[in-house]
């Protein structure tokens, strides 16, 4: 029994999870699988002698008119990703075989949504940089970003401020309302803390009851102000403030009509209190348990 290859093809193509591509030297389709509908939300006929440019995102239009003309001089490409938009207006992240036939004039693309996979990623990126559970940035992106603070701010002769907050008797709300009623005050601490602060700056979960925040560029207070370094001072002081009568505000009802703990802040100013990363925390954490045990005395 002989079987006709050449009529059978289509058929199969047809048959692929993957979507086939054939596309002309001017970029107009001259064919597409069935595939496409799942792909991008339109059917075969519909796309076929259109420009495939036009479903691409706008963002990513320059770096695939860049694959697009290596494929055309003879390199191929088995791991191209870029964005196309849905027919419903969604983005579909793509990952692309592609090649150019010369002697058929067409380049033959074979596409696969990605989608899910490039999701799956990136919560695999942000968990291994945030806090898991208030989504705050963790030790390693706040370390990260100290650093290029610090770099910035000795480059371009700016001072910046770390401030230390520690809850105070957070344990109690844990021993008397448990972990689970823990962990919602810690996410509503987190929320304050964002709020409080530029977008500029950065709040991170240290662990425990712990935030440290990293206010950068001050020298732009101090300009404003034009009363000198103790402008920074004020500025960051006041800062302190808002954040001390912002976490002093109720909780709600929905926390047990909990009342909230007091926290302790403690500061260190660069360069005045230190260079580097590893002097500037140890000096800021040495200030707030200082406070601490100052407030404990006090009360």
């Amino acid at each position: 029994m002989s079987v006709d290859l050449k009529a059978l093809f289509p058929k199969l193509i047809n048959l692929m999870l993957d979507t086939v591509f054939v596309v002309d030297k001017d970029n107009y389709i001259v064919f597409v699988s069935d595939a496409c509908e799942s792909l991008l939300g339109y059917k075969a006929e519909q796309m076929v002698g259109t420009l495939i440019t036009d479903y691409m995102h706008p963002d990513d239009l320059e770096i695939t008119i860049a694959s697009i003309a290596r494929i055309m001089n003879g390199q191929s490409h088995t791991d191209f990703r870029n964005r196309y938009l849905h027919k419903n207006g969604s983005v579909v992240h793509i990952l692309w075989s592609a090649r150019w036939s010369e002697e058929d004039g067409v380049r033959i693309g074979v596409a696969r949504d990605v989608t899910a996979l490039r999701a799956a990623e990136d919560k695999l990126h942000f968990l291994a940089l945030h806090d898991p559970l208030t989504g705050l940035a963790n030790r390693s992106l706040f370390s990260d970003r100290l650093d290029s603070a610090l770099r910035a701010a000795h480059r371009h002769q700016t001072r910046l401020a770390l401030l230390f907050l520690d809850l105070n008797d957070f344990k109690y709300i844990n021993d008397t309302f448990g972990h689970a009623t823990g962990d919602r005050v810690l996410c509503t601490i987190a929320q304050r803390l964002e709020h409080c602060v530029r977008e500029t700056d950065t709040v991170a979960r240290m662990g425990g009851d712990e935030f440290i925040i990293l206010l950068t560029d001050l020298q732009a207070d101090e300009a404003v102000s034009g009363r000198g370094p103790q402008a920074v001072e004020l500025s960051v002081q006041k800062k302190v403030q808002q954040i001390a009568t912002v976490m002093s505000e109720p909780l709600g009802m929905a926390l047990h009509g909990l009342a909230p703990p007091s926290c302790s802040i403690g500061i260190a100013y660069y360069p005045e209190d230190g260079e580097d990363s590893d002097t500037l925390l140890s000096h800021a954490d040495k200030d707030m348990y200082r406070l601490k045990e100052k407030s404990k005395r006090v009360g």
